[in-house]
């Protein structure tokens, strides 16, 4: 299987209005108000970007943002930043093993509790990298299960 070099993304600009909107500027087209969306945030996040009217529609869709020029690719990256809410977790203070599991964790935004819904809300994305889904849509991420102390890699392993 060979690599099939990627197409240039199609031309547009992205600027901010009076009122911090999003405008994608395309051709003679203005779409105010769009909001970009990464589909693949935690596994492959610099490909696939979508960028989305106020109803969800998608408009436009970037394979490579590698590919999109600097200033451009600024303001879209600061725009995804904003959206995107992922904690990382450095260490599991304790879970309960009933549904719902209640959990209390430190990540790199502070300490936090939160409820797992069910076993399938933790979910190994890489032989390493988990994510977890609480019952509020909020995902949390673990980098490496291995550089987790020993207390929070055995309660983790209780629901792999």
């Amino acid at each position: 299987m060979t690599d099939q070099p990627s197409s240039p993304p199609p031309a547009f600009t992205l600027l901010r209005d009076p009122f911090g909107q999003l405008v994608l500027i395309r051709g003679a087209q203005r779409h105010p108000g769009v909001v970009p969306l990464r589909a693949f945030p935690i596994t492959d996040p610099g490909r696939w970007v979508s960028i989305c009217d106020r109803d969800g529609h998608e408009i436009l869709s970037l394979e490579n943002l590698a590919e999109v020029p600097p200033e451009t690719r600024k303001i879209l990256e600061e725009e995804l930043a904003v959206g995107e809410f992922i904690p990382m977790i450095r260490r599991i203070r304790w879970a309960t093993h009933e549904e719902p599991s209640r959990w209390l964790v430190e990540t790199d935004r502070g300490t936090t509790a939160f409820q797992l819904d069910s076993e399938d809300d933790v979910r190994r994305i890489e032989p390493h990298r988990v994510s977890i889904v609480d019952s509020h849509g909020v995902r949390y991420l673990i980098p490496d299960a291995r550089r987790l102390d020993g207390a929070s890699r055995r309660l983790l392993e209780h629901f792999l």
